[in-house]
């Protein structure tokens, strides 16, 4: 059985949206609460077809662990801001691969702490702490990542629909660059953000920051549009693997894509590097 932190019961606020909560909703889920389902009709209000988009994360985050823990590799998985379980989880997709391979979670959201304790109690190669991932040397230095990830040795870092829910005055480069900096060299960071195209095109600029309003005026208070350049800064000392910093769909699709790109889907920004 593995040696997850124990937590106290959870005390859920149900006054505030949680983010967690909100991507549950978009995925079809039953745990989240009438707060966040105000959120979410928000979301569909100003793009109905909003959850082929999070299911579209789900696809890209297997299409790259799948890739990470078979032709790059990789046996350690460091994922932030982990969610809620859902199908095809990032410890499902890369034991598939590679049954050695270790996983460890991070989140501070309470439901997902209990559910993430009891979906792992059977897996000791998997293993979940709450913490918040805002303080890396407080993760990097718990008992549970360090004693269930090597990380002297190359490890994946996962920031799948993290960054953006830290507005500016959070700091989120330099969060994002203490985790760049301990990385071992060959170490992967996978990062999927929400994008402002203001550059590329002005109308989904316009959708987006729409979207930033609502996100960010709801009671859960985050969702941070953010430009290219931006985003690409995260990743600052790493080298991007081909295709690059693309939308989720470009990022080596299985096949051709069957329907028509929704707004959401025009303003994600994804990508993987790996640090020399």
């Amino acid at each position: 059985m593995p040696t997850n932190e124990q937590a106290p019961v959870p005390v859920i606020d149900t006054s505030v949206a949680s983010v967690a909560r909100v991507y549950d909703a978009l995925l079809g889920g039953k745990d989240n609460y009438e707060v966040d389902r105000v959120v979410y009709r928000s979301v569909l209000e100003a793009s109905p077809e909003a959850p082929r988009t999070a299911t579209a994360i789900r696809q890209w985050l297997v299409r790259v662990v799948r890739w990470l823990a078979g032709p790059a590799g990789m046996d350690q998985f460091l994922d932030l801001g982990s969610g809620l379980p859902t199908v095809e989880n990032t410890h499902e997709v890369a034991q598939r691969v590679n049954p050695d391979a270790r996983v460890v979670y991070v989140d501070n959201d309470p439901v997902v702490s209990a559910h993430g304790r009891a979906l792992l109690e059977e897996n000791d190669r998997t293993h979940f702490v709450e913490m918040d991932l805002t303080e890396p040397e407080r993760v990097l230095a718990h008992p549970a990542v360090t004693e269930n990830l090597d990380l002297e040795r190359p490890f994946v870092l996962m920031q799948c629909n993290t960054l953006h829910h830290l507005m500016d005055d959070e700091n989120p480069y330099q969060i994002m660059k203490t985790y760049v900096d301990a990385l071992p060299s060959g170490s992967y960071a996978a990062l999927c953000h929400f994008w402002d195209p203001a550059e590329e095109n002005a109308e989904f600029s316009a959708f987006a920051r729409d979207m930033e309003q609502r996100l960010t005026g709801s009671t859960m208070g985050s969702g941070r549009f953010r430009t290219r350049q931006e985003i690409r800064s995260y990743l600052d000392g790493l080298e991007l693997v081909e295709p690059g910093l693309v939308m989720l769909h470009e990022w080596w699709p299985e096949g051709p894509r069957l329907e028509p790109l929704t707004n959401m889907d025009q303003v994600f920004l994804s990508g993987v590097a790996q640090k020399p």
